[in-house]
């Protein structure tokens, strides 16, 4: 197949079939090509469920609960239906035209290739960031074990980087495998959470001196112990827990009969969302002070480790280690396939674009990699502080993934009322207030992060800079991308 990322109309109905009730597109991405069809109905349910629950629950809600008590249920809630209406419109994009290259592929059909550029690198930013969190996490979790604590943080991320990466590296039915049985693991750990959390909270059963109930809320503080502002500046930390959710639109490229199991898989999102996250917050603030949990520890660890149930909170440790190897899986799997989009088209370095035999895109995937390892240089120098710097960076590329996705939303509406394409059955509600009021909450996401001073001001001051870099980039490789598309 060509390297043109454009083909005729008759091109693509020979090759990429349209789904039932979509319009026969005239664009086809050449990045699309050599994927294998391997991920089932299984696998694609517990991608979107692994990517609702990760590591922004299992260690981010330590420390936000300590800063901002139980009112973090509150947080949880509003970010949840902002992250289901984005996976929600990249859904109704996916049942337009399935695409591995996911989001960029659509930036590059209605905004063009700087579009896609864009969308693409801040996606990587995202992940890459991301990736250095998920094996900082990961070292964090094992030092839980004696075993594990006199070995340096470094080395155990590196560990942790080494042994996912060899695995990603195999197949994505070996991928899809993973992420099954890792979503399983966090899905039992969460039920068996919840249930006892009820048990506890029923039978008035004492925690560490406490006894659980509305009382441990009320008379700590209440639901806003320091206001309602530490609650809002954490939202941008917040968006970072639900920054998987785009995955299964990025695994719907790998899928049979997308249109079959993407409705289901997305609409399974708001209500996990509401039991998983929402739930097990409330819980959380009934078992114990706020003033309990800390941004070092699991907060689920903390509650099994105070109940004295021996192995209890060793298990769930596990648990959350599994998660955080899981994001990490799952990061590593989706930059593959969205740096493959892009180097076909121009935009990315060459070997970005390469497979191996079981058709997995490994040079992507080992240039997310490299940035792990310099997480562990990162985790070398200030183990301390490692999480929650990356943890910012990472939000601002999941603000403009996030952001990208609605933008081809509004364009591909537009469009639709044009007459030019037709929308799926399967549609983005309240189109288009539903994408400008969710682009209206990123932009406030930024601004609170620029008020909470500190780490976060920073993050958002290297705005200009990421700006700059991404424009310095496309003069870059403008000429590639030109050549590339025969223009």
């Amino acid at each position: 197949m060509s390297d043109r990322t454009t083909t005729t109309a008759d091109q693509v109905a020979t090759e990429t079939p349209p789904l039932a009730g979509s319009a026969a597109a005239a664009h086809v991405d050449a990045g699309d090509a050599g994927y294998r069809k391997d991920l089932k109905s299984r696998h694609v349910n517990m991608i979107a469920i692994g990517g609702a629950i990760g590591t922004g629950l299992f260690l981010g809600a330590g420390g936000r609960m300590a800063n901002a008590g139980p009112s973090l249920f509150i947080a949880y809630a509003v970010c949840g239906v902002f992250a289901f209406l984005v996976v929600r419109a990249l859904g109704e994009l996916v049942l337009y035209r399935p695409s591995s290259g996911a989001f960029v592929s659509y930036a590059r059909e209605f905004m063009g290739e700087k579009g896609a550029y864009t969308a693409g690198w801040l996606y990587f930013l995202n992940w890459a960031t991301t990736a250095i969190a998920d094996i900082t996490a990961a070292a964090t979790y094992a030092h839980f074990w004696a075993m594990f604590s006199d070995v340096p943080q470094w080395l155990l991320a590196l560990i942790a980087l080494s042994v996912v990466l060899a695995a990603n590296l195999i197949s994505v039915k070996y991928f899809g495998e993973m992420e099954f049985w890792f979503a399983i693991v966090k899905v039992a750990a969460l039920v068996a959470f919840m249930l006892v959390g009820i048990y506890l909270v029923v039978t008035q059963h004492q925690v560490d001196g406490h006894t659980p109930g509305l009382a441990t809320v009320t008379d700590n503080g209440g639901i806003f112990p320091s206001g309602v502002m530490p609650m809002l500046l954490l939202l941008q930390g917040v968006v970072f827990a639900y920054a998987s959710v785009e995955l299964c639109g990025v695994a719907a490229g790998e899928t049979e009969n997308p249109e079959k199991i993407m409705p289901k898989a997305i609409n399974s999102i708001m209500w996990r969302v509401g039991l998983f996250y929402v739930g097990s917050v409330v819980l959380l603030a009934l078992l114990l002070p706020y003033t309990a949990y800390s941004a070092g520890q699991s907060p689920f660890v903390t509650v099994f480790d105070k109940l004295g149930i021996p192995g209890a909170a060793g298990v769930m440790n596990l648990v959350v280690l599994t998660a955080a190897l899981s994001s990490l899986n799952s990061g590593l799997y989706s930059t593959g396939r969205i740096l493959r989009s892009m180097s076909m088209a121009g935009s990315a370095p060459k070997f970005t674009g390469v497979m191996n035999k079981g058709g997995v895109p490994y040079g992507g995937i080992l240039l997310t990699a490299g940035f792990g390892v310099l997480g562990v240089v990162l985790n070398y120098v200030m183990p301390g502080e490692a999480f929650e710097l990356v943890v910012n960076f990472a939000s601002i590329g999941i603000l403009g993934t996030w952001a990208m996705i609605m933008i081809c939303s509004l364009f591909f509406w537009r469009r639709a009322g044009q007459g030019l394409v037709t929308r799926p059955g399967y549609r983005l509600p309240w189109a288009p207030w539903t994408q400008i009021v969710t682009l209206g909450f990123l932009v406030s996401v930024l601004v609170l992060m620029w008020l909470d001073g500190g780490v976060g001001r920073t993050t958002v001051a290297c705005l200009p800079l990421v700006a700059a870099v991404l424009t310095g980039g496309w003069f870059l490789v403008r000429r590639r991308v030109a050549e590339t598309s025969g223009n």
